[in-house]
């Protein structure tokens, strides 16, 4: 039955278009040599209007977002089916996009990913505005919040009570407190995902309310706390979450010695830990060895952790693949700490040093012992010379691409690259001073295959991807909402160093046409 409407459909369609064309050909005059070639091609160009709109859909949905805003103008059939199959929508949220909501998520019905930011300068939308979207997409999945200051906690617990489906929240410079973080928390129990920057509403101090754990503790896997006054707050959510398997930490105040040890106790799915410029010395990191699947570990900035408190971590992190350590020239974590994670971290195979000082010994073990190593970086280092690339070069098997950043080599160490290394594709060299580019050129011209990437430091390279539009993971770029008029609300967003950068690129050329078309005026001026 469903076959024979469909064909139904769309013999109707053709038999219109095909009478309309038909009038159209009977009050022009043509050639009749012509008569042929323009009803083949006719008959040529009819072939898109009898797609079905699933296949229209599958069509846009290949097409960028600002493709996908172009043929939305075609007619009033790509305008529907366009809006009907946006999945992705980010909208400047600014106090007057409230009234505009009804018309737009009529349009834009199966939206399950939205993304709502609002300038710092600007008042953002309100409890009512977000509850308004709520009940019009509740079938949401991800959430993003940029900036909206307005929200209190009691949208957000109007609005987690209709999207129980949700499963990523993050949330950026707002002002609800715990209390909204909570009701997210207890209504929806699909949530994966949850990442909190900058929320000003919770307190400081001994009277901060706890978050978590509640219902969503047990589908949580990845948590990300950034730039928060008391990020231990959300100890009970962590404890909790018992599927745990990422949990980031930057620049979170507090003490997390204490607890790790009961983070650990209770959470043991967690394979990856990124710690940045937090207060945790060897006692978290001898609690964090207690995790025997831990796989990836980022060390950041956290000055207090030393050779002892790594080497505990490698002894029982038989599994782990990744290691970064920005040891911020404190000198705490060096040779013997790399020398542990040698021994004990065979499967390793990302490893990125940055303000360590590492030498032949502990590189030579590491390049041994760590058959799988594939990528390996090394900034600001004052002991990697060419002593220790030509190391690498020789026991380094595996590797494939190769950072070195403001290192004391020179192009001596670059000629080891020529003949070692031999899965090498990739060698990126960046403010060490001994290297020439003679030396790279050399090397390119030795070693074909191989990328070479030099910048001296001394100017600023202008590359391809400056001219590419990033996207933001949301598919389309924020919309100002006195443009809400318009069909194409959704865009892609870009950048704002992209912007910069191709402001500086463009601008001499603006200035230059402008000057041009004065000029041109002027000469017609005073001709006539």
């Amino acid at each position: 039955m469903g076959q024979s409407v469909s064909s139904a459909k769309l013999t109707t369609r053709r038999d219109c278009y095909h009478s309309q064309r038909s009038y159209s050909r009977s009050t022009v005059l043509i050639s009749p040599m012509k008569t042929e070639e323009a009803e083949v091609i006719d008959e040529l160009s009819d072939f898109i209007s009898d797609l079905p709109d699933e296949c229209l859909a599958c069509v846009f949905q290949c097409l960028t977002p600002a493709d996908r805003k172009r043929c939305s103008l075609v007619c009033r059939r790509w305008l529907r089916i366009e809006g009907q199959n946006r999945h992705r929508l980010s909208l400047n949220a600014q106090s007057d996009l409230h009234p505009l909501i009804p018309s737009i998520f009529s349009r834009f019905d199966a939206v399950t990913k939205l993304a709502l930011k609002c300038d710092r300068r600007s008042v953002g939308i309100g409890d009512e505005a977000l509850a308004s979207i709520s009940e019009r997409c509740p079938n949401l999945t991800r959430l993003k919040l940029r900036a909206c200051r307005d929200l209190t906690d009691a949208g957000m617990l109007a609005f987690a009570k209709n999207c129980r489906g949700l499963k990523k929240l993050s949330c950026g410079s707002c002002t609800f407190g715990a209390k909204g973080m909570n009701a997210v928390l207890d209504n929806c129990p699909a949530l994966e995902e949850l990442s909190v920057k900058r929320l000003r509403g919770i307190i400081d101090g001994a009277a901060a309310e706890p978050i978590g754990p509640g219902l969503a503790a047990a589908s949580l896997k990845t948590i990300c706390l950034k730039e928060l006054y008391n990020g231990q707050c959300f100890g009970p959510l962590i404890i909790g979450a018992r599927n745990l398997r990422s949990l980031k930490l930057f620049r979170c105040s507090g003490d997390w010695d204490k607890l790790f040890p009961l983070i650990m106790d209770q959470v043991t799915s967690i394979i990856e830990i990124h710690m940045e410029r937090i207060q945790v010395s060897d006692v978290g990191l001898e609690a964090i060895s207690n995790s025997l699947n831990l796989e990836i570990l980022h060390l950041v900035k956290t000055p207090e952790c030393t050779n002892a408190g790594l080497g505990a971590v490698a002894e029982k992190y038989k599994l782990l693949r990744k290691l970064h350590i920005d040891g911020w020239k404190a000198n705490r974590i060096g040779d013997h700490g790399l020398i542990a994670v040698a021994k004990s971290c065979s499967n390793l195979q990302e490893l990125v040093l940055i303000g360590v000082n590492p030498t032949k010994l502990s590189l030579e073990m590491l390049a041994s012992n760590c058959q799988n190593l594939e990528r390996l970086a090394l900034c600001g280092s004052d002991t990697v010379g060419d002593a220790e690339i030509c190391c690498i070069a020789l026991k380094c098997i595996a590797l494939k691409k190769l950072c070195i950043k403001s290192c004391p080599i020179s192009d001596h160490g670059m000629e080891a690259l020529a003949s070692g290394c031999p899965n090498l594709v990739k060698v990126k060299v960046k403010k060490c001073r001994g290297v020439t580019p003679e030396g790279a050129d050399w090397l390119k011209a030795n070693r074909g295959s191989l990328s070479v990437n030099l910048d001296m430091g001394e100017h600023l390279d202008v590359t391809a991807n400056d001219g590419v539009v990033q996207d933001n993971g949301d598919g389309i770029p924020p919309v100002v909402a006195g443009q809400i008029g318009a069909p194409g609300i959704a865009s892609s967003s870009t950048a704002r160093s992209t912007s910069f950068k191709l402001s500086g690129l463009l601008g001499g050329r603006s200035f230059m046409a402008c000057t041009l078309r004065r000029l041109a005026s002027s000469n017609g001026s005073s001709r006539s």
